[in-house]
This record gives structure tokens, C-alpha cells and sequence, in this order.
């Protein structure tokens, strides 16, 4: 790894640093967003408010298949940074080639999972029937390039670990460049519609993954991956799932709470579907800008606990909730302001453009309780502690959105009265990560590990 590229994490001063490292994190995901917008664009404005409700809707779906394996690129992440503060290069192999074998072994599974179950879970959330079939034809496409996806995605990470967040936006860029063109070429030319957005977002998504292997395999340091030397080390193996399956469980908790609002939302017909899809890819940006931070959080700790470097973990932690708390802020009263706008990218319909504004109004002056809410349970994996925040997060946002829709929701039944889920559950599961902090912390401190100091 060059020197241009990597980052020393365990030396101050952190704000520069955390900046120089979440920025380019933040670009690589709005331009992964911004190739997903370009896809709900183009079917909303070239086939039909039908496809927009089907491309939309699946998102929640997707994730609740993905999110426990995409834990574990995230735990792969956490341990090579780990041993990098450490100095093992033993260790950092030996991670690297695990988290490798593992990604490929997960991407087969849920894409055979995916391929066959992705109907009958369609049908479980009670898509309506001018729907479901253009729903399922593009969830079964899409899971054909899961393979590529955590190939990449688990690459990323370990790229990611040593400071270097430039590579991956850089090859995401260029795949993502292809994922565009494809998408005009096989819905405007070839009319492909649904099956055309699908058949370009899994293309782009093997491209990155090949070029990710392609710099990791020549990578002049420990994180270099040889693919004859691809086996599981059953230490790693152990520890990665250890930090990453609770971190990939909780995100997975949070999908089906998603998907029982999702099969809510689709009991009010398919113009409220793509209303409310249209509205939350507006969500997708802000929490990606804030989710880069979180992950920096992370990363910086993670390091830092490896180096034995206590005292910079609460300086780290600290930075980020502010850094999170500004671009949630702003950003949120950026979706209230322009929401038929922003909403009005997506479709001319007036009644979606309505329903999307309306959802934006509401939810986006709450929308920094999520970030904070990110920043603090990374915080807490970047201490090596998973299992907490996803107990938290299991009781705190999955449970209340849960409650909400069986008690709160049939009290009034609303799209309204929905839309409040989230930012109650984002603000009582924040506090209480907020506060597990402190408790571990201390916890720590009378270990011996923590230095005092401010947070």
C-alpha cells in the first residue's frame, strides 16, 4: 500500500483525519446511490409508476438477505484494522484470506436463497397483484450478482482498514459508470424494463467485484490477497463472526422491521408505494453520508484498541457524533425544504409526488437521531463489542417499530401515523447505545484499559 494511501489512524490530529477518511467513504456510497436513483429514474419516468412501485419497493427485501453476510464484511474490517495497530502481519494475512473464502461462500448462499425464496416473501408483504410479478422478476435477476456483490463488499473493507477509502471510490466510479449506460441501452433501446435495470446492477456489481480482487491481489503488504492461499483460519474465522454476525443480525432486524412497515405500506395500494419509495431514497443519502462516518468511528477505534491506544478512542467518538449530528441536521432540513422536488425526480405523478413530500416532511427533522444512533453501536464494535448494540437495537428500533405497527397503527390507521415509527424508535434506541457506551467504558476503565478523559 502506498504511502499517499494509507492513513495512520492511531495519531492525532483525528479531525483532519476522520474527515480525510469518511469523505471519500461518503462519495463511494452517494455514488452507489446515485447509479440506484439512476435506476428508479429511468423505470419511474420510462415504464410506469407499476415498475417504479416494483424496483422501489424491493429494497427492505434485499437488505433483509443481505445485511446478515454485509455484518460480516464489516467484521472482517474491524479485525484487519485490528491487527494492523497490532503490527501482525501473521494475523492480517491470515484475516484477509479468511474474510475472502468467507465472502465467496456467502455470496452463493444468499443468492441461491434469494433466487428461490424472493417470491413467496413478496407475496408475505402482500405486494399488490400489479406488482408482485415485476417485483419478483427483478429480485431473482438481482440476486444472480450477489456473488459479486459482497465479493466487493468484503474487499472494500479490508482496503478500507488500512485507511485507504480512495481505491474502492475509484473502482466503484468506474462500475458504477457502466451500471448507467447498461441501464439506458437495455430499458430505452432494448425496452427491457425491470428485468433491464436488474440485468445492469448485477453486471456492474461483478465488475467491481473483479476489480477490487485485482488491487487486492497486488497489494505490497500484508493485506495482499493469493488466491492459492484462500482458506479459513479457524481463529479468524471465529472472531470475524463473533464482531460481524451480531452487527449483520441487528442490521437484518432492522430489514424486517422494515419489511413488516414495507408490507404495511403495500396494503395502501401501489401509488403509495411508489410515493413512499420515491421519499426514502432521499433517506438513502443522508443516512450514507452519516453511515461513512459511523464506519469511520469504527475503523479509527478499532485501530486504536489494537495499538493499545486507549485514550484517542473517546477524541475519535466525539468528533464523529458531531460530524454525524451537523450533516444529519442539515441535510434533513434540506429534504423538508425540497421534498416535492426531490420526490418530483422520481415520478409526475401528483398524487405520488404528495405522498413522497409528505413522508419527507415529517421524518427528516428527526433523521439525526438515526445517525447518532449508527455512530454510537460502530462506536461500540470498534471496542470489539457487538453482541450489546444488536441486544439494543433488537429491543430498541426493531422492537418499538414492531409495537407500532401491531398496537399504535390500528389505533389510527394512517400513512402518517406509520411514518412516526421511525424517528421514535431512532431517538429511544440512540440514548440507550448512548448510555451502553459509558457503561462499557467504565466497565473497562476498571480493567485498566481507559484513561480518563472526557467521553
Amino acid at each position: 500500500m502506498g504511502k499517499r494511501y494509507s492513513l495512520d489512524m492511531t495519531n492525532g490530529p483525528f479531525l483532519k483525519k476522520i474527515l480525510i477518511f469518511s469523505v471519500p467513504l461518503m462519495l463511494t456510497g452517494l455514488l452507489q446511490l446515485a447509479y440506484n436513483t439512476a435506476d428508479v429514474v429511468v423505470v419511474g419516468r420510462f415504464v410506469g409508476k407499476e415498475a417504479l412501485a416494483a424496483v422501489g419497493s424491493t429494497g427492505s427485501l434485499v437488505n433483509l438477505f443481505l445485511n446478515v453476510f454485509l455484518g460480516l464484511s464489516m467484521g472482517s474490517g474491524v479485525m484487519v484494522a485490528r491487527h494492523i495497530g497490532e503490527k501482525n502481519e501473521k494475523t492480517v494475512h491470515e484475516c484477509v484470506h479468511t474474510a475472502m473464502l468467507l465472502s465467496i461462500i456467502c455470496g452463493v448462499v444468499v443468492g441461491i436463497l434469494g433466487f428461490f425464496a424472493s417470491s413467496a416473501m413478496l407475496r408475505l408483504m402482500n405486494a399488490p397483484e400489479d406488482v408482485i410479478d415485476l417485483a419478483s422478476l427483478y429480485l431473482k435477476i438481482y440476486f444472480l450478482g450477489s456473488p459479486g456483490l459482497l465479493a466487493y463488499n468484503f474487499g472494500a473493507s479490508i482496503v478500507r482498514s488500512t485507511g485507504d477509502t480512495k481505491r474502492p471510490l475509484y473502482i466503484l466510479t468506474f462500475s458504477g459508470l457502466i451500471n448507467v449506460a447498461l441501464n439506458l441501452i437495455l430499458i430505452i433501446v432494448f425496452k427491457l424494463g425491470v428485468s433491464g435495470v436488474a440485468i445492469a446492477t448485477i453486471v456492474s456489481q461483478y465488475v467491481s467485484a473483479i476489480l477490487i480482487i485485482i488491487y487486492l491481489s497486488r497489494m505490497p503488504n500484508a493485506c495482499r490477497l493469493i488466491f492459492k492461499k484462500l482458506k479459513f483460519n479457524k481463529t479468524e474465522l471465529k472472531t470475524i463472526l463473533r464482531l460481524g454476525l451480531p452487527a449483520g443480525i441487528q442490521n437484518s432486524l432492522f430489514s424486517v422491521s422494515n419489511v413488516i412497515i414495507q408490507s404495511t405500506v403495500n396494503s395502501f395500494g401501489s401509488v403509495a408505494m411508489a410515493g413512499i419509495a420515491a421519499g426514502s431514497n432521499y433517506d438513502s443519502y443522508v443516512y450514507t453520508c452519516t453511515n461513512a462516518v459511523a464506519q469511520t468511528t469504527m475503523t479509527f477505534s478499532s485501530q486504536n484498541m489494537g495499538a493499545k491506544k486507549y485514550s484517542n478512542i473517546g477524541r475519535v467518538y466525539r468528533h464523529c457524533l458531531i460530524i454525524t449530528t451537523v450533516i444529519g441536521v442539515g441535510m434533513g432540513a434540506l429534504g423538508c425544504v425540497f421534498g416535492n422536488q426531490i420526490v418530483g425526480l422520481f415520478s409526475d405523478d401528483p398524487e405520488v409526488v404528495a405522498i413522497g413530500a409528505d413522508r419527507l416532511l415529517l421524518v427528516m427533522p428527526f433523521y439525526f437521531f438515526c445517525s447518532l444512533m449508527d455512530v454510537a453501536a460502530s462506536q461500540i464494535r470498534g471496542m470489539g463489542k457487538s453482541f450489546e448494540p444488536m441486544i439494543v437495537s433488537l429491543l430498541g428500533a426493531c422492537g418499538i417499530r414492531i409495537f407500532w405497527i401491531y398496537f399504535i397503527l390500528p389505533l389510527n390507521k394512517t400513512l402518517t401515523n406509520l411514518y412516526w415509527a421511525y424517528p421514535v424508535s431512532w431517538a429511544v434506541t440512540f440514548f440507550v447505545q448512548f448510555l451502553l457506551y459509558f457503561i462499557l467504558k467504565n466497565k473497562m476503565k476498571r480493567q485498566g484499559i481507559f484513561a480518563d478523559e472526557v467521553i
